[in-house]
């Protein structure tokens, strides 16, 4: 089967070790290959020794879970200096007139940068994605409990955590909580540093969330639910946002606690921190993409953590203003649907930059059978959905002497599949990136398939699966373009 994949390349590596950096998307966006991946690398942060040994049974459960150690450090340090005499270190909260203890923001941009490297050891492809909690002004809580519970709560996803791990969530009951858009445009217009982290902390911005998806969530110990990942990521997006907006962020503070160099869990030392030096997100490689594009500008690529930067994104990766590859430096970006280079992107001689377009998920997932071991796993997972199938389908369909002709591709409003033969009763789906169905028909004695009135799919590669409508045996499968 012939694959279109596009790839630059300046001074090819005689070894290339395919490791990631990270581009944080919505989990919206995410396929269900990639929520598998995602799923088994929490769980086997719970056990990070192998050993098969639950917390429950584990007399020494904080050795090697990685997510109960977090858990309590965080309910030990939540605001350890209330009942203090105002000079102890904590994480929480940026009290008005006590500045110098403000690093809520900064620890847990690190934290979320320490989860997901460990998460990139099981499964260098894992990038931490972020849940968008915010609702539009005067929001149906009722509706908004039903919508998350469908998709961020569901049984492929995080649901079963909450029985799992005993985490007792109660989502939506605190009716209205989560924050509206006018809320969020209010905090976006603290100019000051102190005024916005202060507003942000103890606003539904970063509060809401917790409260909304209740028990464990809504304790100090709410780093054991593994939503809280997913929402901070979001908390450190939005402090990005208002970053690039005002160029102010600074702490007074020039260390924190957990990352002062001195505290050490299963073996390793965890680095000193300086919170001045991770104002920007950008200096631990983490993008964040937004509205099916990822912006990929001023970073200089290190190898620091991973051998090989790699960035992956299915929809748009748009580089340049700054983003360099150094010499000796190794790169890559890799999409499903398009890469751009504009001015001031730069892969210098001597360095190695790849990009490679129509890299498909399942290409991703190799590490798979790694991240899974030794977890204690409850989940009977899905059959991956048809975009991380596409490849075994394809096979099957042409040796059955089955073709798809598509024309025009890329398309724009109109577009015209032409099978190789006529089939008698079939039903003919089309697929977006992250799988979900955007058209579905049934035909009779068809050989031509016309779609029209399709200006308004956005932009990006679709997938059209042609089944037999009694058997659900997949007839023709193929790719296609829109633009």
């Amino acid at each position: 089967m012939k694959k279109s994949i596009l790839i630059f390349t300046i001074l090819i590596s005689s070894s290339f070790v395919m490791n990631a950096q990270a581009i944080r998307k919505n989990f919206l966006e995410m396929t269900d290959s990639e929520k598998t991946d995602l799923v088994d690398a929490f769980y086997q942060l719970r056990d990070m020794d192998n050993d098969g040994i639950t917390t429950l049974s584990d007399p020494n459960p904080d050795d090697d879970d990685i997510i109960n150690n977090i858990g309590d450090y965080h309910a030990e340090y939540f605001n350890k200096d209330a009942i203090g005499d105002g000079t102890d270190l904590d994480i929480h909260f940026n009290l008005p007139g006590e500045a110098i203890r403000d690093i809520f923001l900064a620890w847990h941009r690190e934290l979320t940068f320490e989860v997901e490297q460990l998460m990139q050891d099981i499964n260098p492809n894992i990038g931490m994605p972020y849940w968008n909690s915010v609702q539009d002004d005067g929001y149906d809580n009722s509706a908004i409990v039903t919508i998350i519970n469908n998709t961020l709560f569901t049984s492929d996803f995080l649901g079963p955590f909450n029985a799992d791990w005993g985490l007792n969530r109660n989502t939506g009951n605190n009716t209205n909580y989560l924050p509206t858009n006018t809320e969020i445009t209010n905090l976006f217009n603290q100019t000051g540093y102190l005024n916005f982290s202060n507003q942000f902390e103890r606003g539904k911005g970063h509060t809401g969330a917790h409260v909304w998806v209740g028990g464990v969530m809504q304790s100090h110990a709410s780093p054991k639910d593994p939503v809280f990942y997913l929402h901070h990521t979001y908390v450190d997006k939005l402090w990005n946002d208002w970053e690039i907006a005002n160029q102010s962020s600074s702490f007074i503070r020039t260390d924190m606690l957990r990352y002062d160099g001195t505290y050490t869990f299963h073996g390793v030392t965890l680095p000193s921190v300086n919170p001045n030096s991770i104002i920007d997100s950008k200096v631990y490689g983490t993008f964040y993409a937004e509205n099916q594009l990822a912006e990929l500008e001023g970073y200089t690529v290190s190898n620091t953590y991973n051998s090989t930067e790699t960035f992956y994104y299915q929809f748009k990766i748009q580089s340049g203003n700054d983003f360099t590859v150094p010499n000796t430096k190794i790169c890559a970006f890799e999409s499903i649907n398009e890469i751009v280079l504009t001015p001031g992107f730069t892969a210098e001689t001597g360095s190695t930059f790849t990009a490679k377009i129509d890299v498909s998920p399942s290409a991703r997932t190799s590490h798979i059978a790694e991240s899974r071991k030794g977890v204690r796993n409850p989940f009977n997972y899905k059959i991956p959905i048809v975009w991380d199938a596409y490849e075994n389908i394809s096979d099957t369909a042409q040796s059955n002497d089955m073709h798809i002709k598509v024309f025009p591709n890329p398309f724009f409003d109109k577009i015209n599949f032409n099978l190789s033969k006529e089939v008698e009763n079939c039903k003919v789906e089309i697929y977006n990136m992250i799988g979900v169905i955007v058209r579905a028909k049934i035909y009779e004695d068809v050989q031509n398939i016309e779609l029209n009135n399709l200006s308004k799919l956005p932009n990006g590669t679709y997938l059209i699966k042609i089944s037999d409508n009694k058997t659900n045996e997949v007839i023709a499968i193929e790719k296609f373009l829109k633009q």
